[in-house]
C-alpha cells in the first residue's frame, strides 16, 4: 500500500499495474492450454500456406477459419512473424503441431497484442470524472476502473491459459467506447466496425451502438429538458456513420466479393445447422433442453421404445464444431434459433 502511495503523481501507478500484468501474463506460458491453442496455430498455417481464395474453404483439420476476414488478416500477419521462431507450424498439415518456439510465439503473441487493450483502458481512464477527492490511490475511480480491467481474472485465464486474443478485441471495443465519450463519434463507428470484422459475436452491442449514435450524434441539439430536439436530426451525420460502416465492410469482404466467395465466408461465420444447441457452449435453458433430451433417451432404451442403432453418437460435449440431432426432442432448427436471437436482442433494448 505504502508503494502504490508513493507512485500518484503522473500517473506512474497506470504504468506498474501494467507492468505488473503482463510480468504475470508472462509467467504464465508454461501452463495449461486448451484446444484453441491448435486453433489459432491452425489458423496462421493457412493464412501463411495458402491463397486467399482458399481460405474459407480449407478443411484439413477440423478447427476451420471461422472468423471475418480481419481477423484472417491479423492472422496473416502473425504468420510473418511466426515463421522466425519455427517454420513447422505454419504447415496446414502439421496437425496438433507444438513445439517450445511454437508455445513462446503464441503466448507472447497475445502478450504483445495487449498493448492496445493497456492503450484502451488508459483512455477509458481519462473519461471517468473522479469528482470526490480521495486521499488514497485505491479509493480513485480511475484506479480502480484500471485494475478491474487491466487485472481482470476471467481475461487472464481465457487468454493467458485457455489461449485467446480477447484482450485484443476487447481493447478495439473499448478504445470505441472511450472514443465515443470523448466525443469522436465517428472514430468510435470506425473502431466498432472494424471490431465486427475481427470477431463478429460483437454483431449483439451493434443495436446499442447504433441507437447511441442516432441518439448522440445525428440529432444535434437536446431540449432544455433534455428530450430530442427532433427538427435537429442531421442526415449528413447518418449518411456519414454508413458510409464509414459501408467502406470498412468493403474493405474486409471485397476480396471475397470479387472471388464470388461472400456465401462460403457466411456460412463459416453463420453456422446456422448447429442451431442453439452447438457444443457444450449451450447455455441455460439449451442445457437443460439438451440434458432433457438425454435423460429422455435413456429411459427410452431401458423401456425398447428405441432402437439404439437409429440414436445417435453423443455430441453435445465433443466441443466440435459440428450439428448435433436430439433423440427424443425436437432438434432445433436455423429458424428457430434466428427467432431466438431476435427476441432477446429486441427484449433487451426495450427494457431500457
Amino acid at each position: 500500500m505504502a508503494a502504490l502511495s508513493v507512485m500518484t503523481g503522473g500517473g506512474s501507478w497506470f504504468l506498474a499495474l501494467a507492468l505488473g500484468v503482463t510480468l504475470l501474463k508472462c509467467l504464465l506460458i508454461p501452463t495449461y492450454h486448451s484446444t484453441d491453442f491448435e486453433v489459432h496455430r491452425n489458423w496462421l498455417a493457412i493464412t501463411h500456406s495458402l491463397p486467399i481464395s482458399q481460405w474459407y474453404y480449407e478443411a484439413t483439420s477440423e478447427w476451420t477459419l471461422d472468423y471475418p476476414p480481419f481477423f484472417a488478416w491479423f492472422e496473416y500477419a502473425l504468420s510473418h512473424v511466426a515463421k522466425y521462431f519455427d517454420q513447422e507450424m505454419l504447415n496446414v498439415h502439421n496437425l496438433n503441431y507444438s513445439s517450445s518456439r511454437t508455445l513462446l510465439f503464441q503466448r507472447f503473441s497475445v502478450i504483445f497484442t495487449d498493448a492496445l487493450f493497456v492503450y484502451a483502458v488508459h483512455e477509458c481512464c481519462k473519461c471517468v470524472d473522479g469528482k470526490k477527492a480521495c486521499k488514497e490511490l485505491t479509493e480513485k475511480p480511475k484506479f480502480i476502473l484500471s485494475v478491474l480491467l487491466l487485472w481482470n481474472f476471467g481475461l487472464l485465464i481465457v487468454d493467458h491459459i485457455h489461449f485467446q486474443y480477447n484482450g485484443f478485441l476487447f481493447g478495439l471495443m473499448l478504445l470505441s467506447i472511450a472514443r465515443l465519450f470523448q466525443k469522436r463519434h465517428m472514430e468510435g463507428a470506425f473502431l466498432f466496425a472494424v471490431l465486427l470484422h475481427f470477431k463478429h459475436i460483437y454483431l449483439y452491442v451493434a443495436p446499442a451502438y447504433g441507437i447511441y449514435l442516432l441518439r448522440s450524434y445525428c440529432f444535434t441539439a437536446n431540449k432544455p429538458d433534455g428530450s430530442i430536439r427532433w427538427n435537429t436530426f442531421s442526415f449528413v451525420r447518418l449518411i456519414s456513420l454508413g458510409l464509414t460502416v459501408f467502406l470498412v465492410s468493403a474493405l474486409s469482404l471485397g476480396p471475397f466479393l470479387a472471388l464470388n466467395q461472400l456465401p462460403q465466408v457466411f456460412s463459416r461465420l453463420f453456422p446456422f445447422k448447429r442451431g442453439l444447441c452447438h457444443a457444450y457452449w449451450a447455455p441455460n435453458f439449451w442445457a437443460l433442453y439438451n440434458a432433457l433430451d438425454k435423460v429422455l433417451s435413456v429411459i427410452g432404451l431401458q423401456l425398447k421404445l428405441l432402437d439404439p442403432k437409429k440414436i445417435p453418437k453423443a455430441s453435445m460435449t465433443s466441443g466440435l464444431v459440428q450439428q448435433f440431432q436430439h433423440t427424443v426432442l425436437p432438434s432445433v432448427t436455423p429458424l428457430v434459433t434466428l427467432i431466438c436471437t431476435l427476441i432477446a436482442i429486441l427484449e433487451r433494448k426495450t427494457s431500457f
